[in-house]
């Protein structure tokens, strides 16, 4: 390939013999519309996208906020990345951890590649490090839902690249999103995560298929859920919609406690200047 520009209108060029090769008009009037349609610029590719990579603010790093007791001491082991000294946070990403540690609610609207998923992931692996501190029995503490499983699946190697820092691993990660074996299911049931991460049919499915071996203990594994996340914010109707406060009544109410509600947003690129979180009660 000698000049990559001149291959791009090549490209183009045979994408549009292919696409025009299918319209047979033959009323001419038509058919003069079509040509013209045709031949308008960028019909086949958009223009050129350009975005600035905007600097996110700086806040504290790791070692600092376990320093000052608003981390579990082994944050600073897990969240680590080699050949680094220091983790350092975004200033959205240690407001959510301050949110969290108090049980508030909080919505993060952030760009793409601005750390959205440790703003929940952090204060998740932080406040399960301090509860099993406390009360160790297995079950789930932690629920995250997504749009979709390969969200789920990216996320899950994601997350695992972290906990992997320490050996053994103090903190489990199970998937429950319908691609699992039975006996992937049948040992998520029986020896559940501390971080469970699924879709919301699968939470359907656990509310009402009632299967004895699996479902049951899954929902009984998740009473006393210390976290709640959306990860991607979606408007979910119907009998989707219904799911998060079936959940809600099921696992939080009974125990009287509350609980940390996160939502994750992502903003299109003009309102990426800005990282805010918004932080009230949801009517859940």
């Amino acid at each position: 390939m000698k000049d990559i520009f001149q291959f791009h209108h090549d490209v183009i060029d045979r994408y549009k013999e292919f696409s025009e090769g299918f319209a047979k008009i033959a009323s001419q009037d038509i058919r003069e519309y079509a040509d013209q349609i045709f031949r308008e610029e960028n019909k086949y590719t958009p223009p050129p996208l350009i975005q600035l990579n905007m600097n996110y603010s700086p806040g504290m790093t790791i070692e600092q906020m376990v320093a000052d007791g608003s981390l579990h001491p082994l944050c600073k082991d897990i969240f680590r990345i080699k050949g680094n000294s220091e983790f350092r946070l975004h200033l959205h990403q240690q407001q959510a951890i301050t949110l969290a540690s108090k049980r508030q609610n909080y919505v993060v609207t952030t760009g793409t590649g601005s750390g959205k998923s440790l703003a929940f992931f952090i204060p998740i692996i932080d406040g399960i490090l301090k509860a099993k501190g406390k009360e160790p029995s297995p079950r789930i503490r932690a629920i995250i839902i997504y749009p979709m499983n390969a969200l789920a699946n990216s996320q899950m190697e994601e997350v695992k690249k972290f906990l992997d820092n320490l050996e053994p691993s103090p903190i489990t990660v199970g998937r429950y999103t319908g691609q699992e074996s039975r006996e992937e299911r049948s040992a998520c049931a029986n020896m559940p995560p501390d971080i469970l991460l699924t879709n919301y049919m699968m939470l359907e499915y656990l509310l009402t298929r009632g299967n004895k071996d699996t479902d049951r203990k899954i929902v009984e594994a998740a009473q006393d859920l210390q976290f709640l996340v959306l990860d991607e914010l979606h408007t979910y109707r119907g009998r989707q919609g219904r799911m998060l406060p079936c959940w809600y009544a099921v696992c939080v109410l009974p125990h009287n406690r509350k609980i940390c509600f996160a939502l994750e947003l992502r903003l299109p690129c003009l309102l990426r200047r800005t990282s805010r979180i918004a932080s009230k009660p949801f009517p859940v």
